[in-house]
């Protein structure tokens, strides 16, 4: 497995978010270097993106039009699994879907190509590829009782939580919510090589605290991937 050099944040035991944020605050918010963003619809410009910042551990998106964000070195190729912690913002009955994308190709030119799994408030998910203009679905909007909505939220929270995983393994893909799996297709019908990032659809407030390459099967593989590290190096003493 070739990893992402991308280095993965650190998620806070607690996240401590408000909808809206003081005029000094925001002031004090940055671009996140080196990231890029593309909008689907090709008139659309940054003047339309009300909020994209810098705001650790993570990201904090306010959109305008649907769009795809990527960092600097963010790539994954062979057999990889990549996670995404995202926080849903009172989306004020709007069904805008949001999550990851994978197999990122010419994301700045006319062939540009790419694979997302979105969900959206109600809880649904879908996987689609973006290739040049064409958007074809792979696996229609479904239901799934793992995917949490706004309504699910706990009792005066601000936001409500999903974590979203893809395995892509030497043949099949595999799609994860809350650690239950969604779906498993081909990986001959998915391109899955390349770089990854988040898509935001239109007018979602979200903040991602988590988007990165981790040990298949999981957090729990990564920690004992880590003990076996420490392990190995006590026993080289």
């Amino acid at each position: 497995m070739r990893r992402s050099r991308f280095i993965p944040l650190c998620a806070c035991a607690a996240l401590l978010l408000a909808v809206s944020f003081p005029a000094q605050a925001q002031e004090d918010l940055v671009r996140p270097e080196g990231w890029q963003v593309r909008f689907d619809n090709p008139e659309a410009s940054e003047d339309d993106l009300e909020m994209f910042v810098a705001m650790p551990p993570g990201w904090h998106v306010t959109s305008g039009p649907a769009a795809i964000y990527w960092g600097p070195d963010m790539e994954a190729s062979g057999e990889y699994r990549m996670e995404m912690e995202v926080y849903l913002f009172d989306p004020a009955g709007r069904r805008e879907a949001f999550g990851l994308f994978v197999g990122g190709q010419d994301l700045t030119g006319d062939a540009i190509e790419y694979t997302y799994f979105l969900l959206r408030d109600g809880g649904e998910f879908i996987v689609k590829r973006r290739e040049g203009a064409e958007a074809p679905t792979i696996h229609p909007w479904t239901g799934h009782e793992a995917i949490l909505g706004w309504a699910d939220r706990e009792e005066e929270a601000s936001s409500v939580k999903n974590v979203l995983a893809l395995e892509a393994g030497a043949e099949t893909v595999r799609f994860f919510v809350n650690a239950a799996e969604v779906a498993a297709l081909p990986r001959a019908d998915l391109g899955v090589e390349g770089v990854f990032g988040m898509r935001v659809n239109h007018a979602l407030n979200l903040h991602v605290s988590r988007l990165e390459i981790v040990a298949p099967g999981g957090e729990e593989a990564e920690m004992e991937e880590a003990a076996m590290e420490e392990d190995e190096a006590e026993a080289d003493d």
